[in-house]
């Protein structure tokens, strides 16, 4: 009996073998004609081939958690992330330096930083005078970082020469308003030594203000700050003028400063005051591909409104300036894009 029933089920094995063995063998040819017909006749999927990045990841280093770098950043992470379906994030940092520094060391893809603290890198001057940096460059010129200078208005301080002996924030260690302050205040003739110096970001400098612990604060960023427009519902503010006609003699030997005005009611102020600022930069790393570089500078243009949307201070970025200026070695996929779209 145990014969009997045996060969039905060795014949049923090998049948069942012998299908296996054909679908197996069919399902290539399946595919294949699939592929072809995929690459032969859809135009949709290759261009989203085509529209990938080489690059899997891109972590753009900003700045403080509430300053327009953060905010602008996380709307480019956004923008890259869909275009590109790549795992695109904000990394927030002490700014420029710091990012300048990250982008050198390869430990993010993409930063923003101020055209002062860049020069200084690609000079090997002051942060970076241990060496030249060789291995950044730019994508685009974005829009005015404004040196703010404020004061509570009982200090008494008025212009950049009244911080003299003050209580003052200079910004965060490596950031670019640390450097804006440092380099400024040296042209108006006063060292760290002539002040009494705290080392704040944004919104600690906004609270040590509200709290009465210093005097006056350099907010170097896109207007508004946040930080600041929070500061003036709480104490009364006083916008620090700086000299233009000594801002120009600075401006000749550090020509990435620009004469600025800060506009009436931009924090109260019921007059424009008259301050500088640097343009910040769009940098990449030099071994991002031409290909990539070339997607992500024109997935930026092409998005500029969603950065608008993000932060008014984008309202500036524009495609007619964003070779203006410029001060580090630019990408040569940015470069591509820029002879693109001049030709049209």
């Amino acid at each position: 009996m145990k014969s009997i029933y045996k060969m039905p089920l060795l014949a049923a094995m090998v049948a069942a073998s012998m299908t296996l063995v054909a679908c197996s063998d069919k399902a290539p040819a399946d595919n294949a004609a699939t592929d072809s017909a995929a690459t032969d006749t859809s135009t949709d999927t290759a261009t989203t081939a085509s529209d990938k990045l080489e690059t899997k990841f891109v972590t753009i280093a900003t700045g403080g958690a509430s300053g327009p770098y953060n905010i602008i950043g996380t709307s480019l992470a956004e923008i890259y992330a869909k275009t590109f379906g790549v795992n695109a994030k904000t990394q927030t940092t002490g700014a420029s330096v710091e990012n300048v520094n990250l982008l050198t060391q390869g430990k993010v893809d993409m930063v923003l930083a101020l055209s002062d603290v860049v020069t200084d890198a690609v000079e090997g001057k002051n942060d970076f005078k241990a060496a030249p940096i060789t291995n950044i460059q730019q994508i685009a010129v974005l829009y005015p970082n404004v040196i703010q200078v404020v004061a509570s208005e009982k200090s008494g301080i008025k212009n950049i020469e009244d911080l003299k002996g003050k209580r003052i924030a200079v910004g965060d260690q490596g950031s670019g308003t640390e450097v804006n302050a440092r380099t400024l205040l040296e042209g108006f003739g006063i060292t760290y030594d002539d002040v009494k110096v705290d080392y704040l970001g944004f919104a600690d400098a906004a609270d040590a203000m509200k709290a009465g612990k210093i005097e006056a604060a350099f907010f170097s960023s896109g207007l508004p700050n946040s930080s600041l427009l929070e500061l003036e519902q709480g104490i009364k503010l006083q916008l620090v003028t700086i000299n233009q006609d000594k801002l120009k003699k600075i401006i000749e030997t550090k020509p990435y400063f620009k004469t600025f005005e800060i506009p009436a009611g931009t924090y109260g102020n019921d007059a424009a005051i008259p301050t500088t600022a640097v343009m910040n930069a769009l940098l990449v790393r030099s071994d991002i591909s031409e290909d990539d570089g070339y997607k992500l500078t024109k997935a930026l243009f092409e998005n500029l409104e969603g950065l608008k949307n993000a932060h008014q201070a984008a309202n500036d970025i524009s495609l007619e300036t964003a070779q203006v200026g410029m001060v580090a070695p630019i990408h040569p996929g940015a470069k591509k894009y820029y002879d693109e779209q001049a030709a049209k």
